[in-house]
Order: C-alpha cells, then structure tokens, then sequence
C-alpha cells in the first residue's frame, strides 16, 4: 500500500473533525489520505443491489460523504475509502501498522467529558507501532476569524533517545510552516525546598543542566531543519504540567510512549496520559525505543 495518513470514521463530529485535520496534514506531507470504517457486522460486497437492500449502505454513506467533502477542500488530495469487516480496535491497530499515522477523533471539553474516547482510541494509542494523533471535535463558537495555532510543541525527557520524536516533531513543523517548542518539565526536589520557597541557587544549577542537555539533544535536528524555527523551555514543574501549559494554544503537541516488551501490558505513561486527558490541540503520541 502506498504511504498514506489514515483517519478512523464513525459519523461522529469527532470522527469528522478527525478527517479533515488527517487531510490538511496528508496535503502538507504528500500522502494519501485513508477513510477507515470499520464495523464487524458488514456483509460480503454484492454485486448489484438496490441501496434499499444493501446492508452496508449506511457505512457507504458515511465514508462518501466525508470523502466528497474533503475532496472539496482539497481538489489535489487523493483520498480512499475502506469498510472493513472487522473491530475497530483490530481494524485501526492493522490500518496503523501501514500507515504514516493514524488519526482519531475525541470526546469534547467539557470538564466531565474531557477523555478522550477510551473504548477504542486509547488502547490504539497503547499498542500502535507508529504515530496515532488524537484530534478533539471543532470547537462550536470560534468567531468569524478564529486565533490560529501558533507552533508545534514536543515535550522531551532528556534521558534515553528521542529520535523517533523529534523527527515526527521536526517533520510536522516543517511541513507546516510552524515554529517548533522543545520543552522539559522537571519537578524541584524535597533537598532544595526551605521553609520561604526554594533555594535559588539549586534551581539555578537546575535549570542550567537542563538547557544544556536540551540544546545537545536538538543541535542535530536543527541541523536537519535549518528552516524550523526552534525555541527552547525548561519549566520547575511536573513534566507533565510543563507539558499541558506550554501546549496551550499550539497546532499540536507531540509527547512519547515507549515501546513495550513481550509479555508486558502497554500502558501510557503520565506525560502522555495528562496531554491525553487535558491537552487542547490535537495530540500526536510517537512511541519509541
């Protein structure tokens, strides 16, 4: 199959806000984009039936549909539809293996609906073997001109390879003419917290390693992506509260997941999980060795 940008469909506002980000990056990256349906009740394909009596009729419907409107936001794009017979947990996990990346739609924002779809987004997010984006449902009320995402933010740890990372990250900004947020969250340790607050000078010591290992870490990728405009942050916070805030009005925000051994059950770790739950944007999980 060739490269493509797959998008999970199910006729939810999710699942079509969710396409139309897939397609927007499928142009910038020159790729095809793949409508995915999945539901285990298809039937076998017929010949010629009546829509009336053709069982898959609905599921037809809903990926051309979505296909008709996204070609017509982007004449150039080539767009495929799949229906596939299967689960969709099964369906996007196999889909996921052959593409570039997988996108997948989210639950809204409101404060008790703020997860992302669990039942099937996160175990893909957990188990994929390359990118999975989540994209939340379009905001109802953006004004006739609504503020325009400002850059691409990658949250790194600093310790171990960041590679697969920061090339997802480097590539996005790239390919859509953004500037790029490197930031490292690290948490102030009991021995520098005194009675009036911390001790500067700890922190000082802190935040100097910090940068240093964050510029060795980048020094290769700006390199690569002399065009990217690159800017650094370290933050005295939990990393994952770093991470939530700096993404705060970003076209999207990049976090890792590593990558799990036989015999031991995929899970996220806590960066992931809170820009999972709390980000605003669109949220790329990248795993990695």
């Amino acid at each position: 199959m060739q490269p493509a940008v797959t998008v999970g469909l199910d006729g939810s506002p999710e699942s079509l806000a969710a396409a139309r980000w897939a397609a927007d990056e499928a142009e910038k990256r020159k790729l095809t984009l793949r409508l995915l349906h999945a539901w285990p009740l298809l039937a076998p394909e017929p010949a010629r039936v009546p829509s009336e009596v053709d069982q898959n009729y609905w599921a037809k419907r809903l990926v051309h549909t979505a296909r008709a409107e996204l070609q017509g936001r982007h004449p150039g794009l080539s767009i495929v539809g799949n229906l596939v017979a299967d689960d969709a947990q099964n369906a996007l996990l196999q889909a996921a293996s052959e593409s570039e990346m997988t996108v997948l739609g989210s639950r809204g924002l409101e404060p008790l609906e703020s997860y992302f779809l669990g039942d099937v987004s996160m175990p893909v997010v957990a188990r994929a073997e390359r990118p999975v984006v989540l994209v939340r449902a379009e905001p109802r009320e953006q004004g006739p001109h609504p503020t325009p995402a400002s850059r691409v933010v990658v949250a790194l740890k600093l310790h171990g390879t960041s590679d697969s990372l920061l090339d997802f990250a480097f590539h996005t900004a790239a390919a859509r003419g953004l500037p790029l947020l490197a930031v490292h969250g690290r948490s102030v340790p009991l021995h520098a917290r005194v009675p009036w607050g911390v001790d500067h000078e700890v922190t000082e010591e802190m935040t100097r390693d910090a940068y240093k290992q964050l510029s060795e870490a980048l020094h290769l990728w700006r390199g690569k992506y002399p065009r990217v405009d690159v800017a650094d942050s370290v933050r005295l916070a939990s990393p994952a509260k770093a991470v939530v805030q700096a993404a705060e009005g970003a076209a999207l925000l990049v976090v890792g997941r590593r990558r799990h051994g036989h015999g031991l059950a995929p899970h996220l770790g806590p960066v992931a999980q809170a820009a999972i739950h709390h980000g605003r944007c669109p949220v790329a999980v990248v795993p990695h060795d």
